[in-house]
């Protein structure tokens, strides 16, 4: 059963935007870090991975191309290799931890509401095989909707004229999507199924804008952007907790 929302308390900028910061104080609370440093570690681990096998092959590859009599060279093309792998890292750390992340987040989302509200998301029990299946139909529908509307927008940065807003409608479309991808876990938790999380996100647009828009800047700073996907997480759902009718949300003192 659905959790009703009271979508005219939370359109709001500063609301939405104070949940985020909270989330991140939280990150290190009993009950939450264990769901925080898991897939961190698992990134870690993964990169560390990654790392050992590019230098390996790096390593082989500047052996067969560069002649012994140029060895200085190899001092030129280390700097390059570990720059590049700082780039690499840079677009495709948050990628990689929304997807590690995935199995962990939903539980996140749960346990911030049982430790903020003392109780789970009043939602009925379903079979594990039904959840899946529904938790699965859920994320390939985000996936859809972002490829259906990020590569027309990406097709827009090569049309003169019009790429000098491009930057702009992308940003936009950044922030849109990242609240909606962050807010699911907590409306999920409440029956929301992702066509509803659309309906409710097209009725709290400042909420919405104010929130994706600091984690998108939060997902462009190092180090910050270890940290912001499950602050997000945890954010947005003392940001929905806010928003539930016939209750007195305490979230704010809770989370101190």
């Amino acid at each position: 059963m659905n959790a009703p929302l009271n979508t005219e308390k939370l359109n709001n900028l500063h609301l939405s935007a104070a949940c985020l910061l909270r989330g991140l104080r939280m990150l290190a609370k009993p009950g939450l870090r264990h769901l925080v440093g898991i897939p961190l570690l698992i990134n870690l681990v993964l990169y560390g991975m990654a790392l050992a096998g590019g230098i390996y092959y790096f390593s082989a590859f500047v052996d067969w191309l560069v002649p012994a009599w140029l060895d200085f060279l190899r001092w030129l093309l280390w700097p390059l290799f570990g720059l590049s792998f700082l780039i690499i890292v840079y677009f495709t750390f948050t990628m990689l931890a929304n997807l590690v992340g995935a199995p962990f987040y939903g539980r996140l989302a749960e346990n911030t509401i049982v430790l903020l509200k003392g109780r789970s998301a009043p939602v009925a029990e379903v079979p594990l095989g039904k959840a899946l299946v529904s938790d699965s139909l859920s994320e390939a529908k985000r996936l859809l909707y972002f490829l259906t509307r990020a590569v027309p927008l990406l097709i827009l940065f090569l049309m003169p004229g019009i790429n000098l807003v491009a930057p702009l409608l992308w940003l936009a479309f950044s922030a849109w999507f990242l609240a909606l991808e962050y807010m699911a876990y907590p409306l999920e938790a409440y029956g929301y199924r992702f066509d509803e999380q659309r309906r409710i996100a097209r009725k709290l647009p400042f909420g919405v804008f104010s929130f994706g828009g600091l984690v998108t800047l939060g997902l462009t700073i190092p180090v910050l952007n270890v940290l912001t996907p499950p602050a997000a997480v945890i954010g947005a759902t003392l940001y929905l907790l806010e928003g539930e009718l016939g209750e007195q949300s305490d979230t704010a003192s809770a989370s101190e």
